[in-house]
C-alpha cells in the first residue's frame, strides 16, 4: 500500500514596521534584553493597546498578492495560553473575522508541474518574547523585547503533498512578501517562521489521516 503526505503550513512573517503593533516600541533586532518594552507590550494592570495602522495596510497588501477576499470588517481576539514570554497570559491575534480570506498561490515543482495552494486565511497577531538558554546554565532568561512585535500568519488549506511542494510554497511567499515590502524577510532574525500539520493516509483515499503538528520551523 502507497501512501502519501497531506500537508497544511501555517506561516508567520513578520511586519517591517519601525514599532510593534500596539504600542509604540522599537522592532529594531538585536537591542539589549528588555529595552524595547513599555507597559502594553510587558502587559501591565491598566494599559490598554492602540493598533498600529501600519499593520492592516501591509496585511492588506499582502492578501491582495496572494489573491484573498479583504473583509470590509476585522475583529481581534485573545488566545489565552500560559507561557513565560507571554506575560499577558494572553496573545491578541484574529479567528473568525480575520483581515483576509479565500486565497491561493499557484506553486510549480518538477514532480507535478503546477499547482494551485489554498489559502485559508490570513491574520494579524502579535509575537511572542523569547526564552534565552544560556550555554551551561539552569536558568531560562526571558527577553520580552520582541513581544509585540507584529506578525501575520498565513493558513493555507491541507493542499500540499510533499516536502518538495511545501519548500516550493515557502520559497514563493517569501519572494512575494519581500518584493512588495511588508517584510525584510531575514531568515536569520526570525522575520518568517513555519508550522507544518502533516498527516499520512493511503493514496487515493479522501479522508484524512491523524494529524501532527511540527512548530517553528
Amino acid at each position: 500500500m502507497q501512501f502519501e503526505p497531506v500537508i497544511g503550513l501555517e506561516i508567520h512573517v513578520q511586519l517591517a514596521t519601525e514599532s510593534k503593533i500596539f504600542c509604540c516600541c522599537s522592532t529594531e533586532f538585536g537591542n539589549l534584553p528588555n529595552s524595547n518594552t513599555c507597559p502594553v507590550c510587558l502587559g501591565l494592570p491598566g494599559a490598554l493597546p492602540v493598533l498600529n495602522s501600519q499593520v492592516p495596510e501591509f496585511a492588506a497588501q499582502l492578501g491582495l498578492a496572494l489573491n484573498c477576499d479583504i473583509r470590509p470588517d476585522s475583529q481581534f481576539a485573545r488566545k489565552n495560553y500560559f507561557y513565560p514570554d507571554l506575560p499577558k497570559a494572553y496573545q491578541i491575534s484574529q479567528f473568525d473575522r480575520p483581515i483576509c480570506e479565500n486565497g491561493w498561490l499557484e506553486i510549480e515543482t518538477e514532480s507535478r508541474g503546477k499547482r494551485r495552494i489554498g489559502i485559508t486565511r490570513i491574520h494579524m497577531e502579535e509575537d511572542a518574547g523569547k526564552l534565552v538558554h544560556a550555554d551551561g546554565s539552569t536558568e531560562s532568561l526571558v527577553d520580552l523585547n520582541r513581544a509585540g512585535v507584529p506578525l501575520v500568519e498565513i493558513v493555507s488549506e491541507p493542499d500540499v503533498r510533499s516536502a518538495e511542494e511545501a519548500k516550493a510554497y515557502m520559497e514563493k511567499i517569501h519572494a512575494i512578501a519581500t518584493t512588495i515590502g511588508v517584510t525584510d524577510g531575514d531568515m536569520e532574525k526570525g522575520h518568517l517562521r513555519c508550522d507544518a500539520n502533516v498527516s499520512l493516509r493511503p493514496v487515493g483515499q479522501e479522508e484524512f489521516g491523524t494529524r501532527t503538528e511540527t512548530k517553528n520551523l
